[in-house]
Parts: structure tokens; C-alpha cells; sequence
């Protein structure tokens, strides 16, 4: 045979093998598509990957907090849905800001009928023109530092809480967001020197809110609630009430204020929203007592500013008020001739 010859035959077996291929390829196709089609018919996903079939028990373990592998295996597990989130969601957004907002709005209530029902609570014998040293340069400045930060952090506070349901319809998506951005900035860095403040309070302060037998006595009798004269020491109950309250709480933010401005130092996400949730309980709780406590220690009774002003504070109001503290001070000799307010000096420290 010839050269040609040998073409002709090397060209019809090649022939042969390309029509073989095609015609098995085309059978593998449509075997495959309809092995594809059963599969899928049935709820799964060829490739041997987990799809429709397993989607519920995939939930269910995400849900559970299953950590899996995402993206990048360096990283390690991770988890993909924390459930713990929707919960702290749910009381923060839930039980925490509404029940919050009640007591807020039942302090000013509360407030407000005492001073309809008691009216402001004045000096009954008037003034004696003689005044009593009530506080230090030291206890002023640390009360005025710490109710300073305490009434811009309030506020912010209340802002970051409560703005989107309360300012945001009045202000405006614009408006609020900077506020809201400006509130939040403010808290967190403000935070911080609110600590040192609750702890300088407290070395001052705890000394003359120790309570005493004469605390029951005040509370038997109702306090500053009724115009009868109820003895006490520098602090009446009411007074050691709210410091050992604003203590408290003032930990409780102090603590929980850390993490939520340093979230590297907790060791987990559930750290994070127990303490956005101490934090806000405990500060609802503070701020509600202040609204009293302001309202008291300002316009509510004659002469009590002073003290904070001053540093001194007229001696009836003293005897009226604080008089076994008065008889203790008067026996010692702090008593001065100028009239109380008068004077913006203090003793030596």
C-alpha cells in the first residue's frame, strides 16, 4: 500500500474515535443532568455539599452558637449568629428602655407634687444672721466636680438611650445623627473622669453618712415631708440615701463604662451586653434619684445652696434641719458673725 493509501485509513479511524467521543460525552451529559435533576428534586445539591435537606439542622446549630470555619481557616472558628444578641436586644430595646422611661417620668412626677403639696420648704424662725461652716473648699469642689460630669454624662446618656424615639421625630434624621454622634463622644470620654470623681466622693463624703440611731428617728417621723422638726446630723437619712445610692451606682457605671469603652478588655461578647445593660439600669436608677436630690438641694428649701455655694449656711436653717450636727458645730466654736451666703470663703482645710 501506498502513502495515501495510509492517510485514508488513519483518517476514517479518526473519524470513528471523534464520532465515539462525542456521542459518549453527550451520553455523560445527559446522565448527569438527569442525576442533577433526581438529587434536586429531592431537596439536596449535587457536589456532595450540604443544601435544602440539611438547611434546618444548619440553622439550628448557627443559632446554637456553633462556631464553623468562615472564609479564612487561619483565623480559626467562629460564630456566625450569636442568639445571645437578639436577647440583649430585646431587654435593651424592650423591658430596660420602657420601664426605664417610666420610673424617669415617675421621678418628675413625684417631684412635682411635692412641691405642690409641700411647697418650697422655708426657713420657719427666718434668718438669724449668724452662719454655721458647712462645707470645705474640698468637699465643694469635689461635689461640683462630680455633679458636673454627672449632668453631662446624664444627659448624653439620655440622648443615646432615648433620642431615637423621643428626638428624632422632632429633629430630623440630619439633626439627631449629629447629635446622637456628637452625645455618644462626649459619654465616652467624659466617662473615664466620672470615675475619679465617684472615688474622691466617696474618701470625702462616706465619714458623715454613716448611719446612726437618729436616721430612724427621721424616718419615724417622715423627714422633710411633714412640717415637724426631725433631728439630725450633717446628713439627714434621705441625704445618706442618695450617697450610698450614688455610690453604688456609680461603681456599677464605672465598671461597666470600662468595657464598653475599652471592649478589648472583656473576654467575650456576652461580657459586653451584661455590661451595656448594668450600665443603663444603673444609670436610669441614679438619674431618677438626682431629679429629688436637685430639686431638693436647689429651690426646694431655703439655704441649703448656700452651703454649696459658700461653704456656709445660716443657723436657723441649721438648727431646723441638721440640729444635732448645729450643736456640735456651735459647741465647737464654728460659728461665724456674717450672715449666711455672704461670705465665699471657707475654714482651713
Amino acid at each position: 500500500m501506498n502513502g495515501s493509501t495510509y492517510r485514508r485509513i488513519f483518517s476514517r479511524i479518526f473519524m470513528v474515535l471523534l464520532l465515539a467521543y462525542a456521542v459518549g460525552a453527550g451520553l455523560t451529559a445527559t446522565l448527569q443532568l438527569d442525576i442533577t435533576a433526581q438529587a434536586q428534586s429531592k431537596g439536596e445539591v449535587p457536589g456532595n455539599a450540604q443544601g435544602n435537606a440539611s438547611d434546618a439542622e444548619l440553622w439550628r446549630k448557627l443559632r446554637q452558637g456553633q462556631p464553623y470555619s468562615i472564609s479564612d481557616p487561619r483565623t480559626g472558628p467562629r460564630v456566625v449568629i450569636q442568639s445571645q444578641g437578639e436577647t440583649w436586644r430585646s431587654l435593651r430595646n424592650g423591658p430596660i428602655s420602657t420601664y426605664g422611661g417610666y420610673l424617669l417620668m415617675a421621678a418628675v412626677i413625684a417631684t412635682l407634687a411635692f412641691f405642690l403639696i409641700r411647697g418650697r420648704v422655708k426657713i420657719a424662725g427666718g434668718r438669724s444672721g449668724r452662719a454655721l461652716s458647712r462645707f470645705s473648699t474640698t468637699e465643694r469642689v469635689i461635689h461640683w466636680y462630680v455633679a458636673s460630669l454627672f449632668v453631662l454624662l446624664g444627659i448624653t446618656g439620655l440622648i443615646i438611650m432615648f433620642g431615637k424615639i423621643v428626638l428624632l421625630p422632632l429633629l430630623g434624621k440630619a439633626a439627631f445623627s449629629t447629635l446622637a454622634s456628637a452625645s455618644l463622644w462626649a459619654h465616652n470620654l467624659l466617662g473615664p473622669l466620672f470615675i475619679l470623681g465617684i472615688i474622691a466622693m466617696f474618701t470625702v463624703y462616706v465619714k458623715d453618712n454613716i448611719y446612726k440611731a437618729a436616721d430612724l428617728t427621721w424616718i419615724l417621723k417622715g423627714g422633710i415631708f411633714f412640717k415637724t422638726h426631725v433631728p439630725s446630723w450633717k446628713y439627714n437619712f434621705g441625704e445618706k440615701c442618695w450617697f450610698w445610692l450614688a455610690v453604688v451606682c456609680g461603681v456599677l457605671l464605672s465598671m461597666s463604662g470600662i468595657l464598653l469603652d475599652f471592649p478589648s478588655l472583656a473576654e467575650s461578647r456576652e461580657q459586653m451586653q451584661l455590661a451595656n445593660m448594668v450600665h443603663s439600669i444603673a444609670a436610669i436608677i441614679c438619674v431618677s434619684a438626682s431629679i429629688a436630690h436637685i430639686y431638693l438641694g436647689t429651690i426646694g428649701v431655703e439655704g441649703a445652696l448656700e452651703g454649696m455655694t459658700a461653704g456656709e449656711v445660716d443657723e436657723n436653717w441649721a438648727k431646723e434641719h441638721h440640729d444635732l450636727w448645729a450643736q456640735e458645730v456651735m459647741q465647737g466654736g464654728e460659728s461665724s458673725g456674717t450672715p449666711a451666703g455672704a461670705a465665699e470663703t471657707s475654714p482651713a482645710e
